[in-house]
């Protein structure tokens, strides 16, 4: 068996007037913010995405979905997410696990954690086991600990 590991790294900026997606999950902070960017700006999936990505040496995910490209204008990231993994499988390779660490000071996580593990379990067509989930804040240092944004790492084991 061959395996292959990689890392993601997502980050985008607070604003009003967006909505705040996070696995795939609906959120609402405390100032009625959410994260700005050319799709649902989903920086956990997104970093998943260039975690699986970076696995095999296959660029990232601006390569596959350009902001610049309208029609992926307010994309739903698991569907972004579902397509980067059917890419994975054409080339031989199975998701083994990803795990990954959102940083944010709000809104607290833990209590849609779950739901966010399942949701991009099934958009990867695996076992919510196989993904890891977990927040942080950045103890108010930095652009997340200001509520400027939010960021997220990601690591991915693929096996062939």
């Amino acid at each position: 068996m061959t395996l292959r590991i990689g890392n993601g790294y997502d980050i985008h900026r607070l604003v009003a007037g967006r909505p705040l997606i996070l696995g795939g999950q609906r959120l609402e902070h405390p100032d009625g913010v959410g994260l700005d960017g050319h799709s649902d700006a989903d920086v956990l999936v997104h970093a998943i995405m260039d975690a699986l990505l970076g696995a095999l040496s296959l660029g990232d995910i601006g390569l596959y979905f350009p902001p610049t490209d309208p029609q992926w204008k307010g994309a739903d990231s698991l569907e972004l997410l579902r397509q980067v993994v059917a890419l994975i499988q054409q080339r031989g390779w199975q998701v083994v696990n990803v795990d990954s660490v959102v940083i944010a000071e709000r809104p607290k996580l833990k209590p849609h954690i779950e739901a966010m593990r399942t949701a991009i379990a099934t958009a990867m067509g695996i076992a919510p086991e196989q993904v890891g989930v977990k927040a942080t804040t950045n103890e108010r240092l930095g652009p997340e600990g200001r509520e400027e944004g939010i960021a997220c790492h990601a690591v991915a084991l693929l096996s062939q």
